[in-house]
């Protein structure tokens, strides 16, 4: 039966530009065919663990809220409340938005988008780095969703690829160089239970 006082963290279903193999960051497709699966299934998962929330985060991009909705409406909580935050939202890749990813890398090069995609601390132009989009997401981790658990609620958090990493990277307590090799895949739930610190007890990885 699943345990009290937890945090679980999704990543977002398979959107319509992931499918398409383009740079999203703050633009605002929405899931694909298979990424309602994947939400679906995280809702399953969740469901046949026991697993019942409090309160739910999410960012202020549809992909994330949609596949919020999806799991909700598989544990039968479409009421629960909810509160997105563009805190939570993906990291903003600037002037790669919108662009084809083999399209990037014949217009800058393999090496220079390499950098930009998997550096710590480079942003792309226009842009923000990982270490960029922590400094938003870990301060609004501690701030809002790490008082719901603190107090004794279930929280579940469905978000994005690097806000979902820098959340982890604060739990796991990763360096910058173990987080940039860290890869956190979509609609696959991450369970964590946390001490009265905030301290990592146990970390489960469903499906």
């Amino acid at each position: 039966m699943a345990a009290d006082n937890v945090l679980v963290l999704v990543r977002h279903g398979e959107s319509e530009w992931n499918k398409l193999n383009l740079f999203t960051g703050w633009r605002d497709p929405d899931l694909s065919e298979k990424g309602v699966e994947e939400a679906r299934r995280a809702g399953q998962l969740l469901k046949a663990e026991g697993y019942r929330f409090d309160i739910a985060f999410t960012s202020a991009l549809k992909r994330a809220q949609h596949t919020l909705q999806l799991i909700l409406e598989e544990l039968g909580q479409q009421d629960l409340t909810t509160i997105a935050d563009k805190a939570l939202n993906e990291r903003d890749y600037g002037d790669l938005s919108g662009l084809n990813k083999d399209d990037a890398r014949k217009r800058w090069g393999e090496e220079q988008v390499h950098i930009w995609r998997r550096s710590y601390d480079v942003p792309p132009p226009g842009g923000e780095s990982l270490k960029d989009t922590a400094a938003r997401t870990i301060p609004y981790y501690e701030s809002k969703i790490w008082p719901e658990v603190k107090a004794g609620r279930n929280v579940i958090v469905a978000a994005h690829g690097n806000s979902l990493r820098s959340i982890v990277m604060k739990l796991d307590e990763l360096s910058p160089e173990q987080v940039v090799k860290l890869e956190i895949a979509t609609g696959v739930p991450i369970v964590y239970q946390l001490d009265e610190n905030g301290k990592v007890k146990s970390k489960r990885i469903l499906g």
